[in-house]
């Protein structure tokens, strides 16, 4: 077995094999889909969120530029009429993006290189290698929209690229999510700005994989705050974004 494949293989392992992780996922975000919403899946990479959205009976989304990693998704989802795969890449405008590709570890496979060079002898990030290029093309949220509907919820989970990916967004969605990193919090505070301009967005952190969030919300600034002074090794999470009750 090629490395990439046996790499795809133990994400399928750890992101869907475990009941109570699945559990945890689905009582996240069963906060922000109901059953007919249209959900988002941006960097679905093999396809955790999408299960957890469709058993909340949700249409999906999910867009995933990595081919080991499509071709898992249409084992996994290709028969559902209520999942549209999409192999491509999200950001900024319609074109193409060139991904830098960790062979051993695909989940951190990214269009950024200032991620990459962020990661290069950053603690809790040794041994990684970013040690193939491959083109692939790229679309926008709005294109997105345009194609399949207005979402309820978007997930961006795109490696240090979360703030192109909003800036392909000009219009409020009523929820989202995207990842951040220690290393590279500079990501994270220009998607806060760029959230912060579109809407009035509240904000709620998640910490690493743990699937909890707090009940209180914060405004931007706020949040900014609260990135910036999380320990490095704090790692990774996610921001959680809600419209304001009421506002658009």
């Amino acid at each position: 077995m090629k490395p990439n494949a046996r790499a795809i293989g133990r994400s399928l392992r750890l992101y869907h094999g475990d009941p109570a992780r699945r559990a945890a996922l689905d009582a996240l975000y069963r906060r922000f889909v109901r059953p007919g919403d249209l959900a988002f899946d941006i960097g679905a990479h093999v396809g955790d969120r999408t299960a957890s959205f469709r058993r909340l009976g949700a249409r999906v989304v999910a867009l995933e530029p990595q081919p080991a990693a499509m071709r898992a998704l249409r084992l996994i989802h290709g028969r559902d009429a209520d999942v549209a795969l999409v192999q491509a890449a999200a950001g900024g405008a319609i074109g193409t993006v060139r991904l830098a590709v960790n062979t051993a570890n695909p989940t951190v496979t990214t269009a950024s290189s200032a991620f990459v060079a962020a990661a290069a002898g950053a603690r809790g990030w040794e041994g990684q290698a970013w040690d193939r290029e491959i083109e692939v093309p790229m679309t926008t949220l709005d294109a997105l929209i345009a194609a399949h509907g207005s979402p309820s919820f978007v997930k961006i989970d795109v490696e240090g690229f979360e703030d192109e990916v909003l800036a392909g967004l000009t219009q409020p969605v009523p929820a989202l999510s995207f990842e951040f990193t220690t290393i590279a919090r500079d990501v994270a505070q220009r998607a806060l700005l760029r959230l912060a301009a579109r809407a009035p967005y509240r904000f709620a952190l998640s910490l690493g994989e743990t699937a909890a969030l707090a009940d209180e919300t914060v405004p931007a600034a706020r949040m900014a705050d609260i990135l910036d002074a999380l320990p490095h090794e704090a790692n990774s999470g996610d921001v959680y974004a809600v419209l304001e009750a009421g506002r658009s």
